[in-house]
């Protein structure tokens, strides 16, 4: 998998979030958010697996509204920091961490209501395997995102210190029929790329998210979307 070292490093995993998240970035983390909670409520008594977890972003806001949650990730340095927005909200007691590979899942068969991936799949290098590993411990849902690859993000994709793997809809749904899933539903976002949000002021991220929202409702605004949410079911 992509950057499967850097993210392992404990000045990466500190670093995470307010490189990605602070300034402008603070929208970008609301919206991720309200699509998870989106595509996974209810939530309360539902066992879920978090793949590539990180730094507990997701897991600790899902443990807060009752779920039971395994975050699995490759970098234990990652999940340190998860284990702190863990004891700090109060729900570690909910919350299992375990380092594995998304490849090979260590759990039986059906063994979750629900397994969800967010900033995964643009670093993964056989996206059909990590898929259908999702499908096969999920009883009932499967939930993650893509970069496009008619979006705004091909301008600058070569810039990055590993690039991303950029997919087209057709392409993720020929994935999601391949894994053995149904697609329930799909949603499409942000025309201006995470980049650009990251890099100005979090009073200045407002307005331009209003453009942004503005032309992501037109006839072509799923067509350049940076990212889209998939939803489908077992």
């Amino acid at each position: 998998m992509k950057g499967e070292e850097w993210y392992q490093t404990d000045e990466v995993a500190q670093e995470y979030d307010v490189k990605r998240f602070s300034r402008g970035g603070r929208l970008i983390d609301r919206r991720e958010k309200r699509a998870v909670l989106d595509a996974l409520n209810p939530l309360d008594g539902r066992n879920v697996l978090e793949i590539a977890c990180g730094t507990g972003r997701f897991t600790a806001m899902l443990a807060e509204r009752g779920a039971d949650i395994v975050g699995l990730d490759i970098s234990s340095a990652m999940m340190a920091e998860g284990r702190k927005k863990a004891r700090a909200a109060g729900v570690a007691d909910r919350i299992e961490f375990i380092r594995g590979d998304a490849a090979r899942l260590p759990f039986p068969d059906d063994h979750f209501d629900t397994v969800f991936a967010m900033r995964f799949f643009h670093l993964a290098d056989t996206p059909a395997k990590f898929l259908a590993e999702m499908c096969r411990v999920s009883k009932e849902q499967v939930f993650f995102d893509t970069f496009n690859d008619r979006s705004t993000r091909v301008l600058y994709n070569w810039l990055l210190p590993m690039g991303s793997r950029l997919y087209g809809h057709d392409e993720v749904k020929r994935l999601i029929d391949g894994a053995g899933l149904t697609l329930t539903d799909a949603s499409h976002d942000f025309v201006f790329p995470y980049g650009f949000y990251r890099k100005i002021p979090n009073r200045l991220a407002g307005a331009f998210r209003s453009v942004d929202t503005a032309l992501g409702e037109t006839p072509i605004g799923d067509h350049v979307a940076s990212v889209s949410y998939w939803n489908a079911h077992v």
